[in-house]
């Protein structure tokens, strides 16, 4: 594994999707990442979709997408064993990540203060639903969130749905991705800092506060406007155009608010007296005049493919054709960038893709290459490791081994 974290050590007790896609995110930056499970793992674990031919079900798609490249160690917190194991991680690592609901690590004395009491540089890193009372008390604090809840309550749903005002969830997990990959961004810049003060510190996010950032825009349109802005299906209430408009075989997403822009679309569809109508010369006028916009849009579009129109206005205008998977994956583009990782899958014949890392770098390139490894899979040969004290990283090793690589290297 190479990549900027490369040589940092990483104890990632989260489970579900925000924790751990924080933690693979720092596995694809090179840092050796200790996934560390209880004897019945991650229930993601048991999430699928399995392989055909899957003979053992260790793990389906779902954990490997964000637990590539991490090793596996089952501790059982609740004991004393445990728990001493994990100290011990703490006290070799350069940061701890976790997810639990408040006040779990401090009931089994394993609280930040206690871990940095006896390893002062590592940063302790907390994910929650409503976050860390060290940084706020919510009056939420002690309440469960799931993705849904969360774009509930922090924003997204409020503005996302059809023009009568259903709300629609976002496709994707975003109020579970996006807390995690600020987390990671919160753990990257802490780590940056104890490089000279020598010092780590506690790094909090939670989940409601990083999807309200990730709707920023209702926030000063509230406070400059006093408006409540509303769902407005998949029209944009300050750019226009800036549709989803009908081909003859899907549909395309046009978005030209650029008065030049506007002007460059409207020669592309020969339809020259748009460009010359002042009642659409600007932005703001636009806007006040979507829907004879889109219908002059729509008009042109629907009699067309999608392919056709990308070929008649791509690169002249921004437009882009609104893909399912099996077009996303046929995208020249996704093989060019390196966006589709092959990994091997344990119990199956075949190897299966995953989402690749959108990060690039010319000299340090991250570029994750293990699956995701099995409940355990690493854990003799770390707890016998910390038995002597000298467990180092296992930065060479791969979780298809079937022994991990200790050896000494200093502190990241």
């Amino acid at each position: 594994m190479t990549g900027p974290l490369d040589g940092v050590r990483v104890v990632d007790l989260t489970h579900a999707l925000a924790g751990p896609y924080c933690t693979m995110l720092l596995a694809d930056l090179g840092a050796d990442v200790l996934k560390v499970e209880s004897p019945s793992g991650d229930l993601s674990r048991k999430a699928g979709p399995y392989p055909a031919d899957d003979s053992t079900r260790s793990f389906g798609g779902y954990f490997q997408s964000v637990n590539r490249g991490k090793r596996s160690v089952v501790l059982d917190l609740k004991t004393a064993d445990g728990a001493a194991t994990l100290r011990t991680l703490a006290a070799d690592a350069d940061v701890l990540v976790e997810n639990f609901t408040p006040g779990v690590m401090e009931r089994l004395g394993l609280s930040y203060e206690s871990l940095a009491a006896e390893n002062p540089r590592l940063v302790y890193a907390a994910l929650r639903g409503f976050g860390d009372p060290r940084s706020g008390e919510s009056p939420y604090q002690s309440w469960p969130a799931f993705d849904v809840v969360i774009q509930a309550m922090a924003g997204i749903l409020g503005i996302t749905g059809t023009e009568d005002g259903t709300p629609i969830k976002v496709g994707p997990g975003v109020a579970d991705i996006f807390p995690g990959t600020m987390l990671a961004v919160g753990i990257t810049s802490a780590l940056y800092e104890a490089r000279g003060s020598g010092t780590g510190q506690f790094v909090d996010i939670a989940m409601y506060d990083a999807v309200m950032s990730l709707c920023e825009r209702i926030v000063y349109q509230h406070s400059y406007t006093g408006a409540v802005p509303k769902p407005e299906g998949n029209k944009h209430p300050l750019l226009s155009p800036f549709d989803i408009l009908p081909a003859n075989d899907g549909w395309i997403a046009i978005a030209a608010p650029n008065d030049n822009r506007w002007r460059r679309l409207c020669e592309l569809i020969d339809r020259p007296d748009l460009a010359a109508d002042p009642a659409f010369a600007t932005n703001d006028l636009r806007v006040a005049s979507r829907g004879a916009v889109y219908d002059a849009l729509a008009g042109w579009a629907r009699s067309r493919s999608k392919e056709e129109i990308l070929a008649h206005l791509g690169g002249q205008v921004p437009v882009g054709a609104v893909r399912d998977a099996a077009e996303i994956m046929a995208d020249p583009h996704v093989a060019a960038r390196e966006m589709a990782l092959t990994l091997d899958h344990p119990g199956s014949t075949q190897s299966f893709v995953v989402a690749g890392q959108p990060l690039k770098f010319s000299r340090t390139p991250a570029v994750p290459t293990t699956r995701a490894p099995l409940l355990d899979e690493h854990g003799p040969q770390i707890r016998a490791a910390h038995e002597h004290g000298k467990d180092r990283a296992g930065q060479g090793s791969t979780p298809s081994t079937a022994s991990v690589l200790i050896h000494n290297t200093p502190s990241g």
